[in-house]
């Protein structure tokens, strides 16, 4: 049997120690969308190249995915607060130096580390919570609180951003992490209990190289084919050296005592559709935030700050649902919630989809409340699920496998329905730019509708107002077409995986010790 280091801690205790788990979740998931709000600001400060800006944005992220699964067996071996302490000195070293850095190169290496460090954070936390609440419904309202705080700090980014841009300058959304790892450097020692699996073997280097092989790959092959457009000979060549290589590490954990992932795990339908719902519900959730902010910032004319207040009813949404899911679920059950959460989220996606580009703001705002009312529920059961699945002692791993499918899914999620968006948007733009618009100008303008409308700007005005008109219906006519595509997932969601819940579903025991089928 697993042992604690340290004390056995009473209800309050354990309450407080996941207030302090969710510091670190609120910092990494509030640093996937926070610079979508600052990016312009930095583009004008530093002026990378449009490859530079790129992996601005994905350096986190791509880090990120590809160290989960590692970070999570780690964690499980060392221990899961020593793996969290060090995760997070790493992120806040790296935050300051992305706060300073003098150019764009310094600032993607900054990024890569902070990914780095993160990786270390998602998976200690929720494998912490699976050892701190051994409770069925007590562990479901904790990763209730636990989604919520993943949510919130999603939604809250743009929101910190916009405020810190108004007052500060770019980097400040990246230091306003610091003072926030040292809070957690400072009370996780005290209220987060140590836990690692006493039998730990050693790390198979083999199959750390293979996933890696197997995850960074594929990543960056959908990376560059939402970059060009289209799969091109080099992002198809990652594509199936990943593909090979996931094969080839799948067949390896077979064969191990102790991998890496319990392979045998997806032998539950339970697990599998899980694991399956969080990355489609990633995939939805961030391609639509995707459009979302520029429509509000680039269609709606709101300022960042506005913008980011235009969202609170979003977070809000988002946060009070990851909470009721928990109480919903004794009464109604996995399979159910969980469907119902993806036809709502979907029917969000549907009503996002019809959004004019003129006195659209409220539908919008309503809409993105609905989408983020139904994927917090699907956040909070999957991942209650895949964590509950593992036995305590490889809780970190199976963690660390349903933030990978999420990060995949969000990947995925920006690489297909943002090139469905761009592709319309740039074929409406083309049909529609003034032909005595240089050739030079009308590639800048196809581009994307902030370079359009910074193009419009140096036109004449009645010039400036007929491209500024284009640019904007063609991008709504884009983003209309994403979040339709990314609805239809969202019904096909809704449909499987709760099948997979309902055939997984564990047996649970009455007081009177007889067996009876359980709700979850």
């Amino acid at each position: 049997m697993p042992t604690r280091t340290s004390h056995s801690h009473d209800r309050r205790s354990r309450w407080l120690g996941l207030a302090v788990l969710t510091l670190p979740v609120i910092l990494t998931s509030m640093d996937i969308t926070i610079l979508h709000i600052a990016i312009p600001t930095i583009t004008q400060e530093l002026t990378p190249t449009p490859s530079q800006t790129l992996w601005i944005l994905d350096a986190y992220g791509f880090l990120l995915a590809g160290l989960l699964i590692v970070m999570g067996n780690i964690g499980d071996r060392i221990g899961r607060r020593r793996l969290l302490l060090i995760g997070a000195a790493v992120f806040g070293a790296a935050s300051t130096l992305a706060a300073f850095a003098p150019g764009p190169e310094i600032l993607i290496a900054a990024r890569a580390l902070m990914g780095i460090g993160g990786a270390t954070l998602m998976p200690s936390t929720l494998s912490l919570i699976r050892n701190m609440f051994t409770d069925p419904a007590e562990r479901t309202r904790a990763i209730g609180i636990w989604t919520a705080s993943l949510s919130g700090g999603i939604a809250l980014g743009p929101i910190i951003g916009g405020a810190l841009l108004e007052a500060f300058w770019w980097g400040s959304v990246f230091l306003i992490n610091v003072p926030v790892i040292v809070l957690l450097l400072v009370l996780a020692p005290r209220f987060v209990p140590e836990y690692q699996s006493p039998a730990s073997a050693r790390l198979d280097m083999l199959s750390v190289l293979l996933s890696f092989a197997a995850i960074l790959p594929v990543v960056w092959a959908i990376k560059t084919a939402a970059e060009e457009l289209a799969f091109t000979a080099p992002a198809v060549v990652g594509l199936v050296a990943g593909v090979l290589a996931g094969t080839v590490f799948l067949i390896r954990q077979r064969r191990l005592e102790e991998p890496l992932v319990e392979v045998g795990l997806f032998a539950n339908p339970r697990f599998s559709g899980a694991v399956l719902g969080a990355g489609l519900a990633m995939f939805s959730l961030v391609g639509v935030m995707f459009y979302s902010a520029q429509y509000l910032q680039l269609v709606a004319g709101l300022s960042p700050l506005i913008a980011a207040v235009a969202m609170l009813p979003i977070m809000a949404a988002v946060g009070g649902m990851s909470v009721l899911a928990s109480v919903l679920v004794p009464r109604f059950g996995y399979p159910l919630i969980f469907g119902a959460g993806a036809a709502v989220a979907a029917a969000g996606m549907f009503t996002f989809s019809r959004v004019p580009v003129d006195d659209g703001l409220i539908l919008a705002i309503t809409a993105s409340a609905f989408i983020g009312a139904g994927i917090a529920p699907m956040m909070t059961l999957a991942t209650d699920v895949v964590v509950g699945s593992a036995p305590p002692a490889r809780s970190g791993a199976a963690s660390a496998l349903s933030e990978t499918a999420a990060e995949l899914g969000a990947a995925l999620g920006i690489a297909v329905l943002g090139s469905i968006g761009t592709a319309l948007y740039q074929s409406r733009v083309l049909d529609g730019v003034p032909t005595d618009l240089p050739t030079e100008a009308t590639g800048v303008v196809s581009s994307s509708l902030g370079a359009a409308l910074s193009v419009a700007e140096q036109l004449p005005a009645d010039a400036a107002t007929h491209l500024n008109e284009l640019a904007r219906h063609a991008f709504t006519d884009g983003l209309g077409a994403a979040t339709v595509t990314g609805g239809l997932v969202l019904i096909v969601t809704a449909i499987a995986c709760p099948i997979l819940l309902h055939r997984g579903r564990p047996q649970t025991r009455s007081t009177d010790g007889t067996a009876e089928t359980g709700q979850q």
